[in-house]
């Protein structure tokens, strides 16, 4: 049995890269989930390197969460009941959840509120010139990409013509 066409179109999403200027957020909708992307400056990854990670809740470094430092992607669903937290906002510079007071800090690790745990960072790997997210927990039966193209340079292009 495979999956149907309306579950295989959410399981894909491409987003630009170059379209994210350092310092912001993307949200983009995947599965049903909102997902956060952060092109992230060099102050921030520091900021995040920063912090001692014995006195979190749940203990990541950020070099746990993220595959290149300057980006940063994570499923932008609160861990304590579901709900959306807002993007550079809160005590940590990060996201806030204001339906329960939450705050998440610029690594999208829990630092204040009644969230369990850290915002979770879906699997993807970078493949080339894009990320590619596949969601294990689903049995290894669906395959959901998340595709995040960064500037097409000369050998993507010759690549997606099939000419290498």
């Amino acid at each position: 049995m495979s999956a149907s066409a309306d579950v295989l179109a959410m399981a894909k999403v491409e987003v630009s890269l170059s379209a994210i200027p350092e310092g912001k957020n993307v949200v983009i909708k995947w599965r049903g989930k909102p997902v956060f992307i952060r092109h992230r400056t060099p102050d921030e990854i520091e900021e995040a390197n920063a912090v001692k990670v014995e006195s979190l809740r749940d203990p990541q470094t950020d070099a746990e969460r993220v595959k290149q430092p300057e980006w940063l992607v994570m499923v932008g669903v609160c861990t304590h009941l579901g709900c959306v937290p807002v993007g550079e906002a809160g005590d940590y510079g990060g996201w806030f959840c204001p339906c329960h007071g939450s705050h998440y800090d610029i690594s999208g690790r829990v630092r204040r509120g009644p969230a369990p745990l850290n915002l979770e960072i879906p699997e993807y790997e970078y493949v080339s010139s894009a990320i590619i997210a596949t969601d294990c927990r689903g049995g290894g039966l669906m395959r959901c990409i998340v595709s995040l193209r960064k500037e097409n340079s000369s050998s993507d292009r010759r690549l997606e013509r099939g000419e290498g």
